[in-house]
């Protein structure tokens, strides 16, 4: 429990960073720096996904040769240095490149930092672990966003002075990681580690096809944010909007995994993913601004019936000693998918109207949910390998 705390602590220091910048980046972008909605999307494609394609190379890496608290350390700091370059940032080449050393970060640190939670939680509550995990997370970026906003409405802050003191609860966030606990293992693995897709039991290859097929449709939160900002919503209110977001997730996520530990993953998946797809016709069809208020809230409940679970419920079906390479995997499919995502998106938006990419994106989310209906049928398979 000790990791998990710690890790939850490190999140939390790392999200109010991360918060106080990515709800102003798309406004950053098109009102500061003249991009247009199709660059937003190029922007954040190209971050995720190039990022994405180190996740399941950091994953086996991570478990070949078990130094996963060094992989996680070097991912954070990557971060850090993302958000130095964003401070420095005069084009939206050079937020791009910030993006690009930030997501990398990421790509670095995700599995290693999730096969350490889980190998801190018993079999039976992974979800529970995972969920606490994604709590802490989550309301970091409540206090980043609230920090955000509190800047913004002042008369003396602009976006360059916020980034600036985003990077104090990074570097925090940093420190905070040196002090889990890993677990002593035998040194780096002699045996050879092989994760062949065609081997892999018949549900996980399902579960991850559907997931690279859901994430074509799920581009980046950014187009939210700016659906918002160009229906006329304020600087602070976009910001306010975000946060309602966080909140929603921030409440309901550690229960809504926990619950999925009792009832099975496949329930509460499903229903995340329907709450998607309800958010996405919404922010289609919305023309008043006062609606945006519950689409931001449900938007939050989706995200916390799927992130915490669908990592338990990847470990739960993993290989023994390789649960870091299937986390990564998942990652690199779902980033990589990011890729066309965000592409699909802007252009959507710029060629047919605001409203079509979210018309496509709840088009995906309700094929995800019959999806994962059929995928799952039955009983998931349950690692009950070794925990710590």
């Amino acid at each position: 429990m000790f990791n998990i705390i710690v890790l939850g602590i490190v999140s939390l220091l790392t999200d109010i960073s991360s918060e106080m910048v990515y709800p102003l980046l798309p406004i950053f972008l098109t009102a500061t720096l003249g991009a247009s909605p199709a660059t937003v999307g190029v922007i954040e494609g190209i971050a995720e996904s190039l990022a994405s394609l180190l996740k399941v190379f950091s994953g086996y890496f991570g478990d070949k040769t078990k130094k996963k608290k060094e992989l996680a350390i070097a991912g954070y700091g990557s971060s850090l240095l993302g958000k130095l370059v964003l401070v420095l940032a005069g084009s939206w080449a050079m937020v791009l490149v910030s993006r690009i050393i930030d997501r990398l970060g990421k790509g670095i640190r995700t599995a290693p930092r999730d096969v350490l939670i889980a190998d801190s939680a018993k079999s039976g509550a992974r979800g529970h672990a995972f969920g606490l995990h994604r709590t802490m997370d989550t309301v970091g970026a409540v206090i980043g966003v609230v920090i955000a906003y509190l800047l913004v409405s002042s008369n003396t802050a602009n976006f360059v002075r916020i980034f600036w003191f985003s990077m104090i609860p990074a570097c925090l966030g940093v420190a905070a990681l040196f002090l889990v606990r890993q677990a002593r293992e035998a040194g780096p693995s002699r045996k050879k580690l092989s994760l062949s897709f065609s081997q892999l039991d018949g549900k996980l290859k399902g579960f991850l096809i559907l997931a690279f097929v859901f994430a074509l449709g799920n581009s980046s939160n950014q187009f939210l944010l700016l659906r918002a900002s160009k229906l006329g919503v304020s600087t602070p209110t976009v910001l306010l909007l975000y946060l309602a977001y966080n909140l929603s997730y921030a409440l309901v996520s550690y229960p809504a995994s926990s619950l999925s530990d009792k009832v099975g993953r496949r329930r509460v998946l499903v229903v995340g993913y329907i709450l998607y797809a309800a958010v996405y016709f919404g922010f289609a069809t919305v023309t008043h601004t006062t609606t945006l208020w519950a689409l931001f809230i449900v938007y939050g409940l989706y995200i916390a019936f799927t992130e915490g679970v669908e990592k338990a419920l990847l470990v739960d079906m993993a290989p023994d000693g390789l649960r870091g390479t299937v986390l990564g995997l998942h990652a690199t499919l779902v980033g990589v998918a990011l890729l066309p995502a965000s592409f699909i998106a802007g252009f959507l938006w710029d060629w047919l109207g605001a409203p079509a990419p979210f018309y496509f994106g709840g088009g995906m989310g309700l094929l995800a949910a019959i999806g994962l209906l059929y995928i799952l049928r039955g009983k998931a398979p349950l690692n009950q390998g070794q925990t710590h």
